[in-house]
């Protein structure tokens, strides 16, 4: 991704994702992600040449623009936190919204190099910190992951984690967890379901891919087939699981998720 410096015009339309203080502005009205000229939208006066352009959506670019003062009225609506979008725009605007807090993550914790501990500064041609005593550059941390639905018979195993234990709104979702160094995502598959749930699973075929800034993974969705075993849950991850049937399902994760996705993905082929 380019990070050229960017002079911005004022007659320039775009998506405007401002985030302040871990919190994304929301605008008022049916579309949240604020959209329009410049110009003509109520922000006051900042200057907005520290932009980054972060992407395009339906043929218009898009710009992070980070703002140190929640107290400064923009004029258009509330913040909320980025989970508040998720089935409320198009997957790819909630992906930029994701790309946007990412970097914004990204920028405060490599402010200081890793290497020597010396400052770092922002590279003007690419997304990257560069700290120029001792040479170290990093760019944003992508950290890959597995999520699966595995079938059994008619069924759908779901299980509540530890953080999502919320009383009167427990949510059964799908098992997931990060990929080792020197793992396959198949392999890992295997590992973080027996190691979860005490079970092995076969037919493990892949289905699509979805970034999760929360705060930086990359979730990699996969459909499984239960071989064997029985369920014995990891009580450090599980609060939960059982095998469910389609006609009597738990708290699911909102639409918008892989998660949903690979669920209702199960859900197709038990018919």
């Amino acid at each position: 991704m380019q990070n050229e410096q960017i002079h911005l015009s004022p007659d320039l339309v775009a998506w405007w994702f401002i985030i302040c203080d871990g919190q994304l502005l929301v605008a008022n009205g049916p579309q949240p992600v604020p959209f329009g000229c410049l110009r003509e939208l109520p922000f006051p006066d900042l200057d907005f040449e520290p932009c980054i352009h972060i992407g395009e959506f339906e043929g218009t670019p898009a710009y992070l623009f980070q703002l140190t003062d929640a107290s400064i009225d923009m004029g258009l609506g509330e913040y909320q936190g980025l989970r508040y979008l998720l089935g409320k725009v198009h997957d790819d605007l909630f992906n930029l919204a994701g790309r946007a807090f990412q970097i914004v993550n990204f920028l405060e914790t490599h402010r200081f190099c890793g290497q020597c501990g010396k400052q770092m500064h922002r590279i003007d041609w690419e997304l990257a910190m560069k700290c120029y005593d001792c040479g170290h550059r990093c760019y944003p941390r992508v950290s890959p992951c597995i999520i699966v639905a595995i079938r059994k018979g008619k069924q759908v195993l779901l299980a509540n984690h530890v953080r999502h234990n919320k009383p009167g709104q427990e949510i059964y979702t799908t098992l997931a967890g990060f990929t080792e160094a020197g793992e396959t995502l198949e392999q890992c598959v295997e590992r973080e379901v027996f190691e979860e749930a005490g079970i092995k699973v076969k037919n493990i075929s892949y289905v699509k891919s979805q970034p999760w800034p929360f705060p930086h993974s990359l979730m990699m969705g996969f459909i499984a087939d239960y071989d064997s075993g029985e369920l014995n849950i990891d009580k450090h991850e599980l609060n939960d699981a059982n095998w469910y049937d389609f006609n009597n399902l738990p708290l699911l994760p909102p639409h918008g998720t892989i998660a949903r996705l690979l669920i209702e993905k199960v859900r197709q082929r038990c018919r």
